[in-house]
Order: C-alpha cells, then structure tokens, then sequence
C-alpha cells in the first residue's frame, strides 16, 4: 500500500516533536503547512520539498494569524487532512512565584491558541474537504495534563483546560462529518522545552528556597533527570496514530518497527491495514507519562471507593442514586463514553 497523500498542519515546527513530525512527513512524500514563528528555520527544506513544504510565520496567540494560515494551506494543497496542535513553551515557578502575566500568556498560548486551531480545523474539515473526508486532530497535552506537579501548576493548568475541551469537542462532532481526534500526552523528550529559548524557569519564591521542601525537591529532580523520550520516535507514533485512524499503512521506512511495535503489527496485521481503527481519547508517549497517568487514575479509582459514602450522602431523600444513574446516564446517548466503558 502506497504511503498516504495527506496535507498537514503543524503548529511549532523549529524544534522537537513538530521539526520531527515536519522531517518524517516529508520524507514520507506527504504534504505540509509547518507554521512557527520563524519560518526561515524550514529554508533547507523548502528548498529540498518545495511542492510538499509550506512554511507559515504563525503566532498561535494571534486568531487571525491562525487563519490566515489555514487559509494559505488550502490556497496551495487544497485541502487539509490532520491538524497537530504542537506549540508549546515550558514554564517552571511555584504558583506564588510566577508573574501574572507569565501564567496569562501560558494560557493564551497553550490554551486559547490550540482552541483557535481546533476551531479553524473544524471548519476547514467539515466545509472545505470533500464531504464525508473530514480530518484528523491530535492536539499535544503532556503527563501534566492529567496529573500536575510542583512548579508547573501553570503549565499544567493549561493543559488541563485543553485535554477538558478536547474531550467536549470530540463529542459535539456529528459522525457524518468523520472528524477524529486524540490527546497525545508526551512525558520527558530532548528538545528545547525543557532548556533553551522555549522554556522559561522563574527563580523561587521566598518561602518555598528550603532545600526540603517539595517545589525544592521536585527542582532538584527536574534539573537531574535524563529525558527518556525521543522527538523522531514520537513524531513516529504521531504518524501510525494517523495511519491506524484511516486505515491505512505508510511505507515510511522504519516507521511500523520499534519496541513492541512488531508484535501488534504481527498479531493484528489484517485488521491494522484494511480498516480504520477508532482513536483513543488519550495516548501517552513514553513509558514514564504512561506509568504515571497508570498511578493516577488507580489513586482516583480508590480515592472514590474509599470516599464514595461522602458523594452518595448528597444525594435529594427523594431521590435514588443508583436508579438515577440508570436512567439518565447509562444508554442515554448522552454520555457515549459511558456507554463504551460498559460494554468492555
């Protein structure tokens, strides 16, 4: 099966996951629309791919930058296929540290930007592809939007309200429309997020320079640590995803091998090659974010086994909670990802 011709648009592209997606795509012989802030960083490649490569000067924060950059790409491809919301900064400081106006422009970033894009992308899937084609969108959150840590309550914060609207906006899509989408929660990657131009470290507050105490430690950890996740690989699995969603099998060489990726593939061959496989709402990329998003949602699981006579014991007198839940959330249609959840 010939590697799919599909148009993308990547936001954050100079550097790590979206510079490796950008690479791998092209190579792939597919089409891109590689926005960043300095598209001069895709001169090389523009020169090398120059009928698959768009590079875009896009600022994420700017609405109307972020249309006018859809706009560019169906003005040269016609089209487009798979939106990846990418850009990012890294920010490091307790809450009583970090200015507000750092902790504002976090949001504004990685919150109403990529909601900017989603929006856009809807558009442009539902009314400017072929009827029924729609699109694909992966918008790139982090372990720490499932589970925050000292020192990153603003990044996390961000996070979080994306991986919430993501979440609402997969299902308002109406199913004719074929708009398919997935969080991608990456753990620790070597790139600049964590160091360089697109991370930012605000020094401690006061209070909080103990050596033992947690925001101390958890500097002390972060500073230490290797970075376990690799940007190509990941960019890899950014690529499957896509591929698994449509039912089809880039030939990218290297692309369907990689540590436990022979295995499905040989279990699962047929199924994994011949039709579209639904997404998941969330996928976590590297063995740290998935263990710690394992850890998680069991401490959830048994915080509400243990405290469930608190919740219970709010309920009306006239009413039975049990029976509520019976009759108005499960097979409502209102809430599909029950109904999924029950019949597993």
């Amino acid at each position: 099966m010939p590697s799919p011709n599909r148009v993308w648009f990547i936001t954050g592209t100079s550097s790590g996951l979206g510079k490796a997606l950008t690479d791998l795509l092209l190579a792939n012989g597919e089409r891109v629309v590689a926005t960043c802030r300095n598209p001069a960083t895709h001169d090389e490649l523009s020169t090398r791919y120059k009928d698959q490569l768009l590079a875009y000067k896009l600022d994420v924060t700017k609405e109307d930058e972020i249309k006018s950059g859809f706009a560019a790409g169906v003005k040269r491809f016609g089209r487009i296929d798979v939106v990846v919301n990418n850009a990012g900064i890294g920010l490091f400081g307790e809450i009583e540290a970090v200015p507000e106006e750092d902790a504002r422009h976090i949001m504004e970033l990685q919150y109403w930007g990529p909601v900017h894009v989603m929006k856009e992308a809807a558009r442009i899937f539902r009314e400017v592809n072929p009827a029924g084609a729609g699109g694909r969108l992966f918008n790139v959150s982090t372990v720490g939007g499932y589970r925050a840590n000292p020192t990153l309550s603003y990044y996390s914060a961000s996070k979080f309200a994306l991986e919430a609207s993501t979440q609402s906006f997969l299902q308002e899509m109406h199913p004719s429309w074929n708009i398919k989408g997935c969080i991608l929660e990456p753990g620790g990657f070597r790139s600049e997020w964590s160091a360089g131009h697109n991370s930012k470290t605000i020094p401690p507050h006061p209070a909080y320079t103990d050596p033992s105490s947690p925001s101390s430690m958890f500097r002390q950890f972060r500073d230490q640590i290797p970075r376990l996740g690799d940007p190509v690989k990941m960019a890899k699995a950014v690529i499957r995803l896509a591929d698994l969603s449509v039912g089809v099998r880039s030939e990218l060489p290297g692309l369907w091998i990689g540590e436990g990726v022979e295995k499905v593939v040989a279990e699962h061959s047929s199924a994994l090659s011949s039709s579209p496989i639904e997404l998941p709402l969330r996928v976590q990329l590297g063995s740290e974010s998935l263990f710690l998003v394992r850890m998680q949602a069991q401490n959830t699981l048994h915080d509400a086994k243990m405290w469930e006579w608190v919740s219970h014991s709010t309920n009306a007198d006239d009413m039975n909670g049990e029976s509520f839940v019976k009759k108005y959330l499960m097979g409502s249609r209102g809430f599909d990802d029950v109904d999924k959840a029950l019949s597993k």
